[in-house]
This record gives structure tokens, sequence and C-alpha cells, in this order.
């Protein structure tokens, strides 16, 4: 047999077993449940960073506990962090979710995440069994279980993109396991505005359980933008963040707390209401490292408000805060603390070179800061010396305020 004619026999053989693969697939696929909401888990906030700025995680960067949602923002991550986080809901059920960020090179980083969300020592009776006395009850706990790998990488100066791959282990009155994809990219339209897009589920979002039912969520794609904007009076930078609501299906929009139906639409069907599902928020971060915080997890509704603060106790270690509310179910507290081992064992080492750009805009976009030459620095630390700089008459003096206009926007720098 010649060798053209076996080519194209194992080219015949790859092309039937690719069909029959994807003719497998899709027999899969009819044989499931079309869902809205499988593996829900996954979209819970664990940051308290995002959730005071109403959960619009997809425009939050350097929240490592929304990984799930904004992988892309490791493209731009210097040290290596661990985060975790704590939430208390309703009747003792609690969230804890802990993540590991760590730069892979100039312009890459991974990203690994933990969580359990669950509720354990729940009282139930057997049907037919008698009420017992006192508090002699049977217990049951029932649990999600999630494991996280992301992955973020700056591809053009102005474009990040990122992946993720989620599971779910599930405990409930069966067990079960969850799987879903993820993909995404922000891109850099000005200095200080950026615009982002998420595919959830591009694998689809399946569940299987024990008893053999097969769940699935269609893919669904998010538009985010975020912009920052230097207040050199205020001695900060302030922030503004929007998250939209699903693109694709009508079952993505948020629920009307007061009917609990859904109250949003498609964007082609009416982009008013479509605006209306979104959320955000507002924060201000001030230059010695304190941030407040604000937004509505859902514009439908002011009973939606969350509000918080974070604070930068030293460069490798951040605590936050977040209040949110809720029309309906109990307000929930968040706190969430960040450390980075790096900047600890290295706490004399400066952080980063001084830009005389936007603090904000210096720690996201990671482009090389200008760098003095040795000789610059001796010729300009000789100057200094030697030909010490003269007064000027008085008369071509600068006022206080002619000082402050003529500084570069972005805050207060000082040499320590």
């Amino acid at each position: 047999m010649s060798m053209a004619l076996k080519r194209k026999c194992k080219s015949f053989r790859l092309r039937l077993w690719s069909t029959l693969l994807l003719f497998g697939m899709a027999l899969q696929v009819f044989a499931m449940d079309r869902v809205a909401g499988a593996n829900a888990t996954l979209d819970i906030e664990p940051g308290a960073h995002s959730a005071a700025l109403g959960s619009a995680t997809m425009a939050v960067d350097g929240d490592y506990l929304g990984l799930v949602s904004n992988p892309y923002q490791l493209s731009s991550i210097r040290y290596g962090w661990a985060s975790f986080s704590h939430t208390a809901y309703f009747e003792d059920t609690q969230y804890d979710f802990a993540s590991a960020a760590l730069p892979l090179g100039e312009g890459q980083g991974l990203g690994i995440s933990f969580a359990r969300f669950g509720a354990d020592d729940i009282p139930y009776i057997r049907e037919g069994e008698p009420i017992p006395e006192g508090s002699d009850y049977n217990t049951l706990s029932y649990a999600d279980w999630m494991f996280s790998v992301t992955f973020g990488r700056r591809i053009l100066p102005r474009l990040d993109i990122g992946v993720g791959f989620h599971g779910l282990y599930r405990e409930m009155d069966q067990t079960g396991w969850g799987f879903r994809g993820d993909a995404g990219l922000r891109y850099r339209l000005v200095d200080n505005l950026y615009v982002s897009g998420l595919l959830k589920g591009w694998t689809s979002s399946a569940t299987t359980w024990e008893s053999g039912e097969v769940e699935y969520s269609s893919p669904e794609f998010y538009l985010a933008a975020n912009y920052s904007l230097p207040v050199s009076y205020l001695y900060g930078t302030l922030g503004l963040y929007w998250q939209s609501a699903g693109l694709f299906h009508h079952e993505a929009r948020s629920l009307d707390f007061d009917t609990d139906e859904d109250s949003g639409g498609r964007l082609w069907d009416d982009p008013v209401d479509w605006l209306s599902g979104g959320r955000g928020g507002v924060e201000f971060a001030f230059d010695f490292g304190l941030s407040l915080r604000a937004g509505l997890s859902s514009f439908t509704t002011f009973q939606s408000v969350t509000a918080g603060a974070g604070l930068v106790i030293m460069k490798f270690l951040r605590v936050d805060y977040a209040f949110e509310s809720h029309p309906v179910l109990s307000p929930v507290h968040r706190v969430s603390i960040s450390v980075s081992p790096y900047l600890f064992s290295h706490s004399d080492e400066p952080v980063q070179k001084k830009s005389r750009v936007s603090p904000v805009y210096a720690r996201q976009s990671q482009e090389p800061l200008p760098q003095e030459t040795p000789a610059e620095d001796a010729e300009q630390a000789a100057s200094e010396i030697e030909t010490p700089e003269k007064e000027p008459p008085e008369e071509a003096r600068e006022t206080p305020d002619e000082v402050l206009e003529s500084s570069p926007a972005g805050g207060v720098y000082w040499e320590e």
C-alpha cells in the first residue's frame, strides 16, 4: 500500500471518529434537562471588595477572590497573593472561600480557588416518626464543594485574556458533580478606561446527579467596564464600576424582588430594561491605603444597596469588609483578607519605582515604567550639588493654586 493511500485511510478514520464523537455529544445534550442556574453556587460573590461594589466583579482589578468571574486580571499580577473570605447567611448557612494567585512571568498568572457553601446540623424528622422531645433531633448537612483553576495572559499591550475551569461536588439528598468553563477578555480603551467581556459556560454548565439525571445551562455573555479618575485635591483616586446583565437569555435577567418575576429583557428587545438588570459601584481609594465603597447589586431596586471599606494595613496585608442589603432576606456581612508572602519576606524592598501617573493606572497597566540610567542619575546628582537652583524673583514665584494646577494628576507623591 502506497504512503499516499495510507495517509488517506488515516485521515478518513480521524474524520469518522470525530463525527461519531460529535454525534455522541449531541445525543448527550438532547438527553439533558435544560435549566436556569445549573451550578449556581459558582455565581455567588466571595470577595468583600467586589461585593461592596454591587458585585460588579468583572470590572474590579486586584480582587483575587473574584477569579471565577474575572480571570483576565491575572495578566497584571506582580506578586503572589493568598486570599480568604468568610460569609454567614441566614439559618447558619456559611460560605468559605480561599484562593491563591501566582505570577508566571511578565504579563501572565495562575489562580487556584477552593470553596465550601453549605450548612451543618440541620434537624429533620423522617416521615412517620413522632416529634422528638427536647433537642434530640436527627441532623443532616448539605454542602457544595468548589475547585477552580484560572489563567490570565496579556497578548497585546492593551488586550488581556483569561480562561477558567470550575468543578463542583454536591452533597444534598443525593450527590452530584458539576462543571463549567469560562473565557473572558479585557481591553484598555484609554489610559484609565477598561471594557471587559466574559463568556460564562462556553462548555455549557452541566450537572450530573446520583439518580442519573443530567442538567445543563446554556452559555451566557456579560459586559463590564471600569474607569478611574485621579483626584489630587482629595489625595486619592475615584473608581467607577459597572457589570451588565446576561446578553443571551431571558432567564438570566435579575429578578424583581417584589414580585419574584423576571423583570429584564434582552438587549435587542428592550435596551433600557436590559440596562436596569445590571449592577455597579463607586469607590474612592485614598493614597494612604483606605478605600470607601458603595454600590447596587441590582439597578431595579435601591433595596439592593451595598457598602464597605478596604484597608491596606501593610503592603503585604489587605482587609476588606462589605455590607449587602436585600429586600426580602437578611442583610449579609462579608469579610475577606489578602496576604502576600513575597512582600512579607521582602518588606524592606520598594514595591515598584515611583511613577508620575495615576497610582491605579500604574498598578493596572503593567507597561514598563521609565527608568533613569546610572549616567543620568550621576549627572542629575552632580548638577544638584554643584549648581544649586536659584530662588526665582518674587514676582515670578508660583502661588499655591498655580502649583496645584501644574502638578500631575494622581495624588501626592513623596520620598520615604
